[in-house]
């Protein structure tokens, strides 16, 4: 099996001597066709019966009528030997009509004519009362030919009957009629039930595509596993169709976590970023939501090494990302006390050496030339800052700036009494993410630096101190205005200043969707991190990139009216 592929195999579900969904409906529509259509064939035969009994009717009837109102027939009747004259003519227009008989009788009965000479005389049997009363009629009857269906007519002289006229047709002959049909209804009817079989038998070949083959056991079976797995798991699970539109399955925990509708879900309906993911194998991708950071996976289904679809989990890394940030928070701090301790210890070094030989004076101008200006720097912050963690932050990071060669300072005019409305731990993701993207960029050229700015911003900058860059106030103004007028007049403001190149609107937002970098080795989650953070507390972030690149980031304090 392909990595990254999940195939699906039908022989491992059907189990022997079991017949499919697709082959149970195969063989009940075949069945059922079957019965239709031979139904049908009798029915056809039954009608085609029918008919032929309507056309002889129709047929003797008219033989007999025409036989009946011949004048020859009424000047036959009134010589002496009327059969001379009418057994001849009568026996001439049975060949041509296609009749079994045709029969002259007195009205007592007696015979002129028949198609057998020797019945001649010899009284007619059937019924016609209702001819002698002056009616034509039909019936069925079983005379000396057999069964037959014969018409009866009156003929008349000058108003009077003078004798009767039968015509008829025996069944044997009605019967061969129907069964010079029989041929074609039959062969319509196989040709039907051939088509209907063909198409039956494509039909099947579509539902046992369509359920891989599985007996019903075995679909009930497997849906009340899928249906008790989609309910059991912590993880996300988006399955999507061969086109990746529509999604055929959401469990509740996908749901939960991608704040998706009730109901049915499309691809539209996920994040920005796993919108734009790739239709293909995905491992491990973090996607950053405005509530979440989530690890998501993807891999393709395949039935008979044909695509059908795509299978997304997501499972929830929040918590996760958050240690992991403290964790690299400290270990960031760990890295710092460090590097402090081996400069020290360089620094201790020299003052032994310097002592040794005499150089008293230089020794201690040494050991506090550098003491002063890190005790000044902790002194200010210390001051400036109301929170020890950001305090310890940004000394961490001047230090952590200095082993790779940056000059990171903090600017004059950084001064707040708390983080509000941030916890220390959000203040710490904010501002270290911020830096850190800083450092990575003034490290990509020569004599890199970083300048920050940490502090609390009012509507009218009266919190600014003296000397404050006019062009930061401003800066900082336009980002309040925005936030002022749902959010009262004060504001925590972050600006981080670099020499790197900065970023390009199009690569600044493309940040913000997910762990977006443009470094190959790094995951991205940074600046994702930062936005997520702003956006949850109604705050603004910006970038610039002339006269130098920076960013800025304005969170209203709510409560401060």
């Amino acid at each position: 099996m392909a990595r990254g592929k999940t195939v699906l195999r039908g022989e491992k579900y059907g189990g022997r001597g079991r017949l499919s969904l697709a082959g149970q409906a195969f063989v009940l529509q075949l069945v059922v066709l079957g019965l239709v259509i031979g139904i049908g064939a009798v029915l056809a035969v039954l009608d085609a019966r029918h008919n032929s009994d309507v056309t002889t009717s129709r047929e003797v009837t008219d033989v007999a009528v025409t036989v009946a109102q011949a004048p020859s027939t009424v000047e036959a009747l009134h010589t002496p030997n009327p059969t001379a004259l009418l057994q001849p003519v009568t026996e001439r227009t049975r060949l041509e009509t296609g009749m079994d008989f045709i029969v002259v009788m007195a009205p007592d009965r007696t015979r002129y004519t028949h198609t057998m000479p020797e019945r001649i005389g010899q009284p007619f049997s059937g019924n016609i009362d209702r001819a002698l009363a002056g009616q034509t009629f039909t019936e069925t009857f079983t005379g000396t030919l057999g069964p037959s269906i014969r018409a009866v007519t009156p003929v008349y002289d000058n108003g009077r009957i003078i004798a009767l006229v039968s015509a008829g047709v025996t069944r044997a002959r009605i019967g061969d009629q129907v069964g010079t049909q029989l041929p074609l209804i039959l062969g319509v009817a196989a040709a039907g039930l051939a088509v209907a079989a063909a198409g039956s038998f494509l039909l099947s070949r579509r539902i046992r595509r369509q359920t891989h083959g599985l007996a019903p056991d075995e679909l009930r079976t497997l849906y009340e596993q899928h249906d008790a797995v989609l309910h059991s798991i912590h993880e996300g699970l988006v399955v999507f169709g061969p086109t990746g539109e529509r999604a055929e399955v959401v469990n509740d925990e996908a749901r939960r976590l991608l704040d998706l509708p009730d109901g049915m879900v499309v691809r539209g309906d996920l994040p920005i970023s796993m919108q734009r993911m790739s239709w293909g194998v995905v491992r491990d991708e973090m996607h950053v939501t405005t509530d979440r950071i989530l690890l998501v996976n993807q891999d393709v289904v395949t039935w008979e090494r044909r695509p059908i679809g795509t299978v997304i989990t997501i499972r929830d890394h929040t918590e996760l990302r958050t240690v992991m940030g403290e964790l690299d928070s400290v270990r960031g701090f760990a890295e710092s006390l460090r590097a402090q301790a081996h400069e020290s210890a360089n620094r201790l070094h020299t003052v032994i050496t310097m002592v040794e030989l005499g150089r008293y004076r230089e020794a201690v101008e040494f050991a506090t030339a550098e003491l002063q200006l890190s005790q000044a720097l902790i002194d200010r912050l210390l001051t400036a800052v109301g929170d020890p963690a950001l305090a310890a932050l940004l000394l961490g990071k001047v230090n952590q700036a200095a082993e790779r060669g940056i000059e990171l300072t903090i600017t004059e005019d950084t001064a707040l009494d708390s983080t509000a409305p941030l916890s220390a731990q959000e203040t710490v993701t904010l501002v270290g993410n911020l830096i850190d993207n800083a450092i990575d960029a003034a490290a990509e050229g020569a004599d890199g630096w970083v300048e920050v700015t940490v502090r609390q911003q009012d509507s009218n900058l009266a919190c600014d101190p003296a000397g404050a860059d006019p062009a930061l106030a401003i800066e900082s103004a336009a980002a309040f205005d925005t936030v002022r007028s749902a959010n009262g007049d004060s504001a925590l403001f972050v600006r981080v200043a670099d020499s790197g190149p900065g970023m390009s609107a199009e690569t600044f937002a493309r940040a913000a969707e997910r762990g977006y970098s443009t470094k190959a080795d790094h995951h991205g989650l940074g600046l994702a991190l930062v936005h997520r953070l702003v956006d949850r507390h109604d705050g603004v972030i910006g970038t610039e990139r002339d006269p130098e690149s920076a960013v800025t980031v304005t969170i209203p304090r709510k409560d401060a009216r």
